[in-house]
């Protein structure tokens, strides 16, 4: 057993932190325990960390504060439940001058018996599942079966390929959950967007990105993650202007900071990503791309018709690179090309599949991949996605580690913070009035990518919503 750093909900008299138990648990097994301890709600209940133990502000596994030290063996994962002992904390810190209660290994016992065994068992659908989402350091997250379900129709909603570029090639079923996993955890998430494939034009930026971008904006700002996008230095004032007019439209509730990325030294990503360059303290849990312009294997960005843009492009690909060096940042890519920034995972289907994919497939990769027909449909199905995590008991519950109140009470706020057909015609009509443009045709109208937006993306949009909000 071991104190952690994670609060609980104070009382007048009563005030400590969490205790937990810990036990090493099979890589294979996890699921099966998460699922036999989950219907035990008047006990344990589901466990409330998965991971590293430093999560939780425990520094040494073999020195716990109550109890034996336990062996683990190799690929065993350390799995913890919030704690009984957590009560002994509590009378320590209250100095009751007398307290009855239980101390490890011998507890307290009433004549009241225990008959409730499996009679807060959920139903099927509410059975939660385990799923790793990050590797540096080792964190895993649970959500309920229903939830993944949903989200896993958000993925077949977005991959159709109304313009056949080969976009199911370069999928893989749950990136989509995964990334929103990813997500639901950070407290702060830095996004980047801009693909400037009309390079004849100014500005050369085209339409698919950005409302995908304010889109994830929206929702995280809604869910209280801090939120920031990075772009191209030349497109800074574009972006800017695009958010300001985002909010006086209602799209955005509030302004999102617009910032830029410079290159001036071999540790400049490093120290952009990280206070004072300390990689013990990111400013950033989770970076995410969407139709960002990729680097190629060499050095180029090129557009679908493979035409090197590399003039046009900053090289915010240097952020993904470093923080796979960084513990505690993930990061996401979405695209609908294979160009696009973190796409490198899928490099191999892209020089297969796609057309020019052997000289344009991006060569950075993301730890998640989200392809979709239009990118755009990418960023709108992370917001979806977000709100379905956070309106999941299950998922809201490992969030909280179990203390505090559930935050479901904000839920009409955050369905406010989703995408909506209304909200992208506002803002397809901003684009329009700042000529940016449609990425296959180069048309001011209403499309994206050559698609028109009544009947494709329009629909596109209420079938994400419906399958949120039902």
């Amino acid at each position: 057993m071991y104190k952690t750093t994670v609060p609980c909900y104070d009382t007048e008299n009563f005030r400590c932190n969490l205790v937990v138990t810990m036990r090493p648990i099979p890589q294979d097994k996890l699921k099966v325990v998460v699922q036999t301890t989950h219907p035990m709600k008047k006990s344990h209940g589901a466990p409330v960390h998965i991971g590293n133990p430093g999560l939780l502000g425990i520094k040494d596994l073999s020195s716990p504060d109550y109890g034996d030290a336990v062996q683990a063996h190799p690929g065993d994962v350390p799995v913890f439940w919030a704690c009984g002992v957590t009560g002994v904390e509590a009378v320590r810190n209250c100095k009751s001058p007398l307290a009855f209660t239980h101390s490890p290994g011998c507890m307290f016992i009433t004549d009241l018996k225990d008959d409730d065994d499996n009679d807060d068992a959920a139903p099927g659908q509410e059975l939660p599942d385990v799923y790793c989402i990050g590797w540096n350091p080792l964190y895993y997250s649970i959500v309920s079966a229903a939830a993944v379900q949903k989200i896993r129709c958000l993925e077949d909603t977005i991959g159709v390929d109304p313009g056949e570029r080969g976009v199911k090639h370069l999928r893989s079923q749950d990136e989509l959950l995964k990334a929103c996993l990813s997500m639901s955890h950070a407290q702060s998430v830095l996004i980047t967007t801009g693909f400037p494939t009309h390079f004849k034009y100014d500005p050369p930026e085209e339409n698919d990105g950005p409302p995908g971008a304010i889109a994830m904006a929206s929702m995280l700002k809604a869910l209280g993650k801090n939120v920031a996008i990075v772009t191209d230095q030349r497109a800074l004032n574009l972006n800017k202007k695009i958010i300001k007019e985002a909010v006086e439209q209602g799209i955005l509730e509030t302004v999102v900071p617009v910032i830029s990325y410079h290159s001036n030294s071999a540790d400049s990503a490093l120290q952009f990503l990280c206070e004072d360059g300390n990689t013990e303290k990111p400013r950033y849990n989770h970076l995410i791309a969407i139709e960002r312009a990729g680097v190629a294997a060499d050095g180029n960005y090129y557009n679908a018709r493979k035409i090197n843009i590399k003039h046009l492009v900053d090289p915010i690909d240097e952020l993904f690179l470093a923080a796979k060096n960084i513990p505690g940042i993930t990061t996401a890519g979405i695209g609908d090309g294979g160009n696009e920034l973190g796409m490198g995972k899928v490099k191999e289907a892209v020089k297969k599949y796609i057309t020019n994919g052997d000289v344009i497939a991006c060569d950075v990769e993301a730890d998640f991949t989200v392809g979709a027909g239009v990118s755009n449909w990418g960023g709108y199905a992370v917001a979806c996605g977000l709100y379905i995590l956070n309106t999941c008991e299950v998922h809201d519950r490992y969030l909280r580690k179990a203390v505090k109140f559930p935050k479901l009470s904000k839920k009409m706020g955050w369905a406010s913070a989703l995408p909506s057909v209304a909200k992208e015609e506002k803002l397809l009509n901003i684009l329009q009035q700042n000529e940016v443009r449609s990425g296959k045709t180069a048309s001011l109208e209403m499309e994206v990518d050559g698609l028109p937006f009544y009947d494709v993306h329009s629909l596109i949009l209420e079938k994400l919503l419906k399958e949120t909000l039902t």
